[in-house]
């Protein structure tokens, strides 16, 4: 498919896809914290910030491996302290507005080609059980995930299972940038006080700006 394998040596790239990445998951509001004096304890993030500001917190996490995708660059992943990933999931979970949608070819071509254009937050990555994606898979480009450069670059051996290949990892860089360079607007602000009431009318109830009542 889209991937390929890359040599153990080979250093980390952007589109490289691990997997066991942890993701290390906090409730601000429940934190079981541990303290020499009193043991271990439950407290409220912000009250541990105002009792430890002069020393790391300890504290119990709940940590999931995952599998994770490379989206640093790979000017940065050579020499940064952190790399950063985003989450691979299954792409019905990714993009649940088709968790539905009946398995057809003609129905995948869509999503694949058609919707993939429209948004923005995700990347398609397809199945291949070579590399482990008995699924259908994909990335949210907003879940992201960061590991020490040198712990990740330790796992390359064992839990790099691909690499994109070059055209999708060109397709990766440019849906990442666009994601990220998003300008949020509301597309019918430059109409006129007519042409929004026909788009009114035809897309939903929207609010006008002032020169549009």
């Amino acid at each position: 498919m889209i991937y390929e394998r890359p040599s153990p040596d080979d250093p980390v790239r952007q589109g490289d896809i691990f997997r066991n990445v942890p993701r290390i998951d906090v409730s601000l509001g429940k934190v079981l914290a541990f303290d020499e004096q009193e043991g271990a304890f439950e407290a409220r993030w912000v009250d541990l910030v105002d009792r430890s500001r002069s020393q790391p917190i300890q504290a119990a996490v709940r940590i999931m491996p995952v599998q994770g995708i490379v989206i640093t660059q790979d000017c940065d992943a050579l020499r940064s302290r952190d790399i950063s990933l985003c989450e691979i999931r299954p792409f019905r979970e990714v993009y649940p507005h088709i968790a539905d949608m009946k398995d057809t070819p003609r129905r995948w071509i869509g999503v694949i080609t058609q919707h993939a254009r429209a948004n923005y937050g995700w990347f398609y990555l397809p199945k291949d059980p070579n590399i482990g994606f008995t699924k259908r898979m994909g990335t949210e480009f907003g879940t992201v995930l960061r590991v020490a450069r040198k712990d990740l670059e330790s796992m390359r051996t064992e839990h790099r299972v691909a690499r994109l290949n070059q055209d999708a990892v060109a397709h990766f860089r440019e849906r990442l940038s666009d994601f990220f360079r998003r300008y949020p607007y509301n597309e019918w602000y430059p109409l006129t006080k007519e042409e929004f009431e026909t788009y009114k009318t035809e897309k939903g109830p929207v609010e006008p700006y002032p020169w549009q009542k």
